[in-house]
């Protein structure tokens, strides 16, 4: 058994290229093997900035495959079906034969025995494996053909010591590898993996990622121990960090006190995303003016690290400066600049959007019973950051520096905390606001941007949602159903659309605002299915809505997933299906038209009125219980019905020689589905 080494070398592969490039190319090789019956022990993938490496140990150096008999297409079906068998299969045309078997005359060949050598198969395959990798950036150079996401200057091939010869565009496979910065200085010929490794560690080169990730926060683990400080390590640019570097190395850097005294997240921002460093903290958790860098280079004069400490001072001096002057400027007196930014080319500015979103504060404020004042003034001013420098340089931070203008201009902590919040959640499990205005203005922000770009024709199709909406309105639903909000929708839809209109915007088309409602619908199928409901009782949930209360809806489907195997549940829907299933027997020789209104005069026996009395008692109960419904309750009451039931079709014929009473009697079944339907469709529910 043989082991399979390839190194790929090339310029500075970006971070997140690396990881897919590393994952996709394996998988790749993996396929290959799977099609070719070429078994392995164990496979692993590694990657520095300049390399990518694959490995595999226990390939065979041969593959014997033994002779058979192979059925192709019917001799009648297209002559491209034959074309197919023959190429996949890889034999000549004078190979095949035909034989008439029980299924009729087919196509057949005869594969010989057969032993291929790995070494030549890989030659094959690894040209082809490498040409099909798509990258998500690619960059070609000099007069290359090649697109690589860096230029790739060197293949390294090996199978059990020997080089596997092969050409991929303008390269050619070889034992060479580079461990010096200098590539012409630090070419090494290669033996095996093993002697790779112990080249790569005489020059301190950490191959595996997993490894270098250990050993950075192994160091910053001991940095923090010594300076009795803690670390909030952001998982994403600890894995970014660990892909920039070969040769990890922690230095410890620090920025002037002063500093401290702006807004945490512009100096955690500066740090992390512009120069992917690592803030620490203290025991109380608080930002100190200590911060970690890795580097590639191991700093013995310290320069480095005074080079690291110059740029971040230089960057934080220009946050201070804009810092002072963005918190003295009124956002009141700003929200009239927002004339100047565009919202959207077809939906007006920033100022436009203010404006509607203020009027429907009043509204949204009347359903939930807040301050009107507060949510209108967090409405007009939640976007005036936009208009300061900061949000400028850090975009990623706006609403939660509108937040801290707020606070410095004297609003209340809720109107702050409300221009913060307001574009929450910032991804599909992410944070939502629980305060209320915060809740209001993110909700009437979301609303006026759905109805703006369903207006103007731009909803999603297909896979494409260049603008969000999908999780736009997973994140409005996340809102009204994660806070029990009983609102309006349809109301404030309906207002937002009116708001438009009184602008000067016309929509194309007129805007049908049910789109937007099972749009919402869509989303919530989504929703329900991240919570592992069964997929037949969200149909059952979500077809049966018509009215725009996402919030019962989702509790329904919640109690209905929890009982619908225990025998409350299991009660309900035999006992439906079995109505459900006579009367649609019954239907098809009933030429009559069922309505589901029963005539109580034409009962004659006890239990027909029985079983009316029990869904009247049902259906009362339903009219009583529009808000605060006790599902739990409703599901008991619905299995309740069973007995009478049972004692109905024991006792009663339905389908009687009378054709009045056996017309009557489907009425009354009729009655009874549709009463049980006021709760979830239980005819697409498939099962308990």
């Amino acid at each position: 058994m043989s082991e399979l080494f390839l190194e790929l070398f090339s310029e500075e592969i970006p971070s997140e290229l690396q990881k897919n490039a590393r994952e996709g190319i394996l998988k790749l090789f993996t396929e290959s093997f799977d099609k070719l019956d070429i078994n392995f022990k164990s496979k692993k993938s590694y990657s520095t900035p300049k390399r990518l490496v694959f490995f595999f140990e226990g390939i065979p150096e041969k593959i014997e495959k033994k002779g058979m008999t192979i059925k192709g297409p019917k001799v009648d079906a297209p002559t491209i079906a034959l074309e197919g068998f023959i190429k996949s299969n890889n034999i000549n045309r004078a190979e095949v034969f035909e034989q008439s078997i029980e299924k009729g005359r087919f196509f057949f060949a005869k594969i010989s025995p057969k032993i291929t050598l790995v070494k030549q198969e890989l030659a094959k395959i690894i040209p082809d494996i490498l040409n099909k990798y798509s990258w998500k950036k690619s960059m070609r150079w000099a007069d290359h053909s090649l697109a690589w996401g860096r230029p790739l200057k060197s293949i390294l091939a090996l199978l059990n010591n020997q080089v596997i010869q092969f050409s991929f565009h303008h390269l050619l496979s070889n034992n060479l590898t580079f461990s010096d910065e200098i590539i012409e200085e630090g070419q090494k010929k290669i033996k095996n993996f093993a002697s790779y490794l112990k080249l790569l560690d005489r020059k301190k080169i950490i191959l595996d990622q997993n490894l270098r990730k250990q050993l950075i926060v192994k160091q910053i683990d001991k940095v923090c121990r010594t300076r009795k400080l803690k670390k909030k390590l952001n998982e994403k640019l600890l894995d970014e960090v660990v892909d920039l570097v070969e040769k990890p190395n922690v230095l410890v850097g620090k920025f002037n006190m002063s500093f401290l005294n702006i807004p945490k997240e512009i100096l955690i921002t500066s740090m992390q995303q512009h120069q992917k460093y690592f803030p620490l903290f203290n025991q109380e958790d608080n930002l100190t003016n200590v911060f970690i860098i890795v580097t590639n280079l191991e700093d013995k004069k310290g320069l480095v690290k005074i080079g690291n400490e110059r740029v971040i001072s230089a960057r934080l001096y220009d946050a201070k400066f804009f810092w002072e002057k963005n918190k003295a400027q009124s956002l009141v007196k700003q929200v009239g600049n927002l004339k100047s930014i565009n919202f959207f080319s077809k939906l007006g500015t920033m100022f436009h959007k203010v404006q509607r979103i203020k009027k429907l504060g009043t509204m949204i404020a009347d359903q939930l019973n807040l301050n009107k004042e507060k949510v209108e003034i967090s409405a007009s001013i939640c976007k005036a950051d936009l208009l300061s420098d900061l949000v400028g340089e850090y975009p990623e931070l706006q609403g939660i520096l509108g937040s801290y203008f707020a606070s410095a201009q004297g609003f209340g902590e809720d109107i702050s905390l409300a221009i913060k919040e307001h574009y929450l959640p910032l991804g599909l499990d992410g944070k939502i606001p629980k305060k209320p205005i915060s809740v209001a203005v993110s909700i009437i922000d979301k609303i006026d941007t759905l109805v703006g770009f369903f207006g103007i024709g731009e909803k999603p199709t297909g896979s494409k949602d260049p603008y969000a909406l999908r999780r736009t309105a997973y994140g409005l639903l996340r809102i009204i159903i994660e806070n029990n909000l009983s609102i309006q929708l349809k109301n404030l839809t309906n207002y937002s659309n009116t708001l438009y209109l009184e602008q000067g915007f016309k929509f194309p088309n007129q805007l049908n605002l049910n789109a937007i409602t099972n749009f919402l619908r869509d989303r919530l199928r989504n929703y329900l299915k991240v919570k592992n409901i069964r997929y037949d009782i969200i149909e059952a949930a979500v077809s049966s809505q018509v009215s725009d209360d996402f919030v019962s809806l989702y509790k329904k489907c919640l109690t209905l997933n929890k009982y619908l195997k225990k025998d409350l549940g299991k009660n309900i829907l035999t006992t439906y299906k079995r109505v459900s299933n006579i009367l649609d027997q019954e239907k098809k020789t009933v030429n009559l038209k069922i309505t589901g209104e029963p005539n109580s005069i034409l009962f004659n026996k006890d239990e027909e009125k029985l079983l009316f009395d029990q869904i009247n008692e049902v259906r009362k109960y339903f009219s009583s219980v529009i808000k605060n419904e006790n599902y739990e309750k409703t599901l008991e009451i619905l299995s309740s019905a069973k007995k009478t039931t049972d004692n109905f079709f024991e006792n009663v014929v339905v389908n009687d020689e009378n054709e009045n009473m056996k017309k009557n009697r489907l009425e009354l079944l009729e009655m009874f589905c549709n009463t049980f339907d006021n709760f979830i469709d239980f005819s697409k529910i498939e099962r308990a």
